[in-house]
């Protein structure tokens, strides 16, 4: 899982850090799920986020897949949820198109956009760790664009935005 963190100071924007929760070492589906709640609670609380944005759930072909990528982000969510860290979710094509101008880039060319409009140096070892970064730049360049229905301040106003996910 990757992440990213930007800080606006005035007029400029500055890359604070960004890399990846690594879990391929832990087998158990569970554990994996408690590491992510306290690595994002644990960012949330070093960096003082004031604001958590995340990919938005896609369609894919493995129904599994799918499934355990849903349960993470509902971790990510809830625990910034429990800090009382709004949460706004971007589509990935929505993503690549506020970073690259194109829908359809791929991570190589988000990651050289990134590197250029935040002057990054060197490339993170993970591509996950730039795709957590562009979900938070994304979220900056959306400004006030923002509709209401991606941003959740807490479990009723998330499930009155989505009562097809009761269902």
């Amino acid at each position: 899982m990757g992440y990213g963190i930007i800080h606006k100071k005035n007029k400029e924007l500055k890359m604070i850090n960004m890399g990846v929760v690594k879990l391929t070492s832990i087998q158990d589906h569970y554990e994996k799920l408690s590491k992510i709640y306290e690595r994002t609670i644990s960012l949330i609380d070093e960096y003082y986020i004031d604001e958590l944005s995340i990919e938005a759930p896609f369609y894919g072909k493995n129904v599994q897949s799918m499934l355990k990528l849903g349960r993470a982000q509902g971790v990510v969510m809830a625990a910034a949820i429990s800090k009382s860290v709004p949460v706004f979710e971007y589509s990935p094509r929505k993503i690549k198109q506020s970073i690259t101008g194109k829908g359809s880039a791929s991570k190589e060319q988000v990651l050289g956009m990134l590197q250029s409009i935040l002057k990054i140096h060197e490339a993170p070892e993970y591509l996950d760790a730039s795709d957590g970064l562009a979900v938070a730049m994304c979220h900056y360049l959306q400004g006030n664009k923002q509709n209401k229905e991606g941003h959740y301040s807490g479990w009723k106003q998330f499930i009155k935005n989505n009562p097809e996910r009761l269902k």
